[in-house]
């Protein structure tokens, strides 16, 4: 994906929607990932929190070390998914990542519970907000990593499959999907 580059910091963003009541839902599968992540960071970092320099509406971070001698900024949006973009693009020009330094963590309706894919590029497969990061990155590549959320039941629409708390069995699931993608994040920010 990228060589380790200690001058410039690598950003991690888990997509979701804001609020208690989005917390536990498909949608917010992505700060499930930075979770994990926030738990192998060194030094460990308590929370997520506002950053004093930065609009405190546009994201919570953390900062820490996945990976010797390389910087990360872990971080959620504050913006509903659709309008992750404008975020996630003031997080990168504000740290100086540049978009091969850039994760963003999402849900995946075309995967199984529990799958995880990391790509650099690539389409945004119909998720409003990869879309939206990605025109507000003026189309360049980034890496995308996406955590399995499996298709709808029946009949019922995408929109709110994904706004559905996860069932006890899917939350086993993404449990063991945050850790593999922390992994190959981990992975990837190594070389």
């Amino acid at each position: 994906m990228n060589t380790v580059n200690s001058a410039s910091p690598v950003l991690v963003v888990g997509l979701g929607n804001p609020g208690p009541q989005y917390e536990a839902t498909r949608h917010n599968a992505g700060v499930a990932v930075v979770g994990e992540l926030l738990g192998r960071a060194t030094p460990v970092p308590a929370q997520l929190s506002h950053h004093k320099r930065t609009n405190t509406e546009v994201a919570e971070l953390a900062a820490g070390r996945l990976v010797p001698g390389r910087q990360v900024v872990l971080a959620r949006t504050r913006a509903f998914m659709n309008l992750s973009g404008g975020p996630v693009k003031a997080l990168a020009d504000y740290f100086g990542v540049s978009p091969a330094d850039l994760y963003v963590v999402h849900d995946e309706l075309d995967l199984q519970p529990g799958e995880v894919k990391l790509r650099a590029g690539g389409g945004d497969h119909g998720h409003n907000g990869l879309k939206s990061v990605t025109k507000s990155l003026g189309g360049a590549a980034y890496n995308k990593v996406a955590v399995g959320i499996g298709r709808p039941p029946g009949r019922m629409a995408p929109a709110d499959y994904v706004l559905k708390p996860f069932s006890s069995r899917e939350q086993v699931d993404l449990s063991i999907a945050a850790a593999d993608a922390a992994d190959a994040i981990i992975a990837a920010v190594a070389g």
